[in-house]
């Protein structure tokens, strides 16, 4: 099982693909692939087929998985992309913004 960097609901930039540049939210991780899906992200065009009787078929948008390594998280203190770092206080886990000026925890 590998680890993955975001959580879901974590706010964070896309830094790398077509998509460069992007702010969203994390909607879903999948750690066993190292893929995040992020809100209005990676848009891509499904062909739906109709299920129950009155139902429309078509085309819809919906958000693809991207890999989680294209992805860094925005700090909420800060309000700038940043790498994670982790702190142990008081036998509790705390992810900390490595900005120097920052060190938020969160």
């Amino acid at each position: 099982m590998s680890k993955v960097h975001v959580k879901t609901g974590d706010e964070v930039i896309v830094i790398q693909g077509k998509d460069r540049g992007k702010k969203g939210k994390v909607l879903q991780v999948s750690p066993s692939e190292g893929k995040v899906i992020v809100e209005g992200v990676n848009i891509v065009s499904k062909h739906v087929k109709p299920r129950k009787m009155g139902e429309p078929g078509g085309i819809i948008k919906a958000e693809s998985a991207l890999y989680a390594d294209k992805v860094q998280l925005i700090c909420p203190k800060c309000g700038q992309a940043t790498r994670v770092g982790h702190v142990i206080e008081d036998g509790k886990k705390f992810r900390v913004c490595k900005k120097a000026s920052c060190g938020a925890k969160f």
